[in-house]
């Protein structure tokens, strides 16, 4: 989320003796504790699941008739901002919030998404290394979506996580606003005020990040994870999947490592199909590491497996 208020393919096998593979998908859609996050305004090549069918990944709401949304499979290059302006200037959002039509908040995987954040801004452009060594001595894929402020204050860590097969990279947005064509806000971080301000919210980052790893990333999450439903079209209309979650893991980077392991707990009930949870790794100061460190061993023990994002929802 950002604030809260996303490399390569997960592994066949696990670091763990006897835990199965981490591959695709974990989630959720709990608000608590997103305004935390949002106040920043701020030689692994692991095996390939089977593929997902594209149709059933989509966001569960319908689109409007009259409003095609392109899909990053049938645009194979993103329009220009004035192309942007006259689709979606004269149009107006009935939605507002975490989950509003065209958002991907669950997959049809049997396995866990985990995501993480990274917001950038004065109190948000550290890095969790900690969370990241153990998801490497887990062997455990991740999203990471990065802001571009977290990008132009770690350039180097930027590249090292583009290379790393463990990780995917996602859009994170440049300023880390909520995504709106109205000005609406979230947190009470003011959001864009118009389509071509969610342009260039998803496109000045996208630009960037492409330069970084050679490929323009597929998915985008909005800093505070707002958006509305014309925004969310854009989003898709540029050639990105906006997404959320289904499990609130570390409630914006402020619950203490006891709260973040009993969360992320969670995707266990359901052996982690289908979930995406949403976390951050910008803030080593905070519970996040140490949760996961306790949580993730009894999960693989239990038999839940993850994947980055790009598998749990293949082209």
């Amino acid at each position: 989320m950002g604030e809260f208020p996303a490399g390569g393919q997960p592994t066949s096998q696990s670091a763990l003796p006897g835990r199965r593979s981490l591959l695709l998908a974990a989630a959720g859609l709990a608000v608590a504790g997103l305004a935390a996050c949002a106040s920043e305004s701020d030689t692994r090549t692991p095996a390939r699941p089977a593929p997902v069918p594209s149709q059933v990944i989509s966001s569960p709401a319908v689109e409007p008739a009259g409003h095609h949304q392109a899909t990053p499979e049938t645009r194979l290059s993103p329009p220009s901002k004035s192309q942007i302006l006259a689709e979606f200037s004269a149009r107006k959002p009935v939605e507002w919030g975490l989950g509003v039509t065209g958002v991907v908040t669950k997959t049809a995987s049997p396995h866990a998404v985990l995501t993480f954040d990274a917001c950038g801004g004065p109190h948000g452009a550290d890095c969790d290394q900690r969370l990241l060594k153990t998801l490497r001595k887990l062997n455990v894929p991740a999203t990471l979506f990065v802001n571009g402020r977290w990008i132009k204050a770690n350039p180097g860590l930027a590249a090292e996580l583009a290379a790393d097969p463990l990780f995917e990279l996602g859009n994170h947005g440049f300023r880390h606003q909520p995504l709106s064509v109205s000005a609406r806000s979230a947190y009470g971080i003011p959001g864009t005020v118009n389509a071509g301000e969610v342009y260039d919210e998803i496109m000045g980052n996208q630009d960037a990040m492409t330069q970084l790893t050679g490929e323009p990333p597929r998915f985008f999450r909005p800093g505070t994870a707002y958006y509305d439903d014309v925004a969310a079209a854009i989003t898709r209309a540029l050639g990105l999947i906006p997404v959320n979650f289904t499990v609130n893991g570390d409630g914006g980077a402020t619950f203490p490592a006891a709260t973040v392991a009993a969360e992320v707990a969670k995707i266990g009930v359901g052996q982690g199909a289908g979930q995406i949870v949403i976390s951050h790794f910008n803030q080593p100061a905070g519970g996040t590491a140490e949760g996961y460190a306790r949580v993730l061993p009894g999960l693989l023990d239990r038999g839940v497996t993850f994947t980055r994002l790009g598998d749990a929802l293949p082209l």
